[in-house]
């Protein structure tokens, strides 16, 4: 598998701050990935629950860790599905981010 693309995950982190208020920040970790277009059967069941799937993002399993948004060339994704392979890959299914 090519993984010569990087995107880089959202990872989301809570603190308090001094007036005892959480505070939600955003940084960045950047993985190697492979990019493919979604299959027409993932487009059509996904588009019957209400998403616009974009991309699959194929990565090492290890690398992810639940995150729920990734920016790919500029462009922020939501990731609304994931499946395990065999072996040590996950695939990310994602449409754009259209709430940012």
């Amino acid at each position: 598998m090519d993984r010569s693309e990087v995107l880089s995950l959202i990872v989301k982190t809570e603190t308090k701050n001094e007036l005892g208020i959480f505070e939600t920040t955003e940084g960045e970790r950047q993985v190697y990935c492979s990019v493919e277009s979604i299959g027409s059967a993932e487009f059509f069941s996904a588009g019957q629950n209400g998403l616009k799937p974009s991309l699959k993002f194929t990565l090492f399993r290890y690398d992810y860790n639940d995150e729920q948004t990734l920016v790919y060339k500029g462009v922020r994704y939501s990731i609304y599905r994931t499946y395990v392979k065999k072996g040590e890959f996950v695939e990310l299914y994602c449409e754009k981010d259209v709430g940012t």
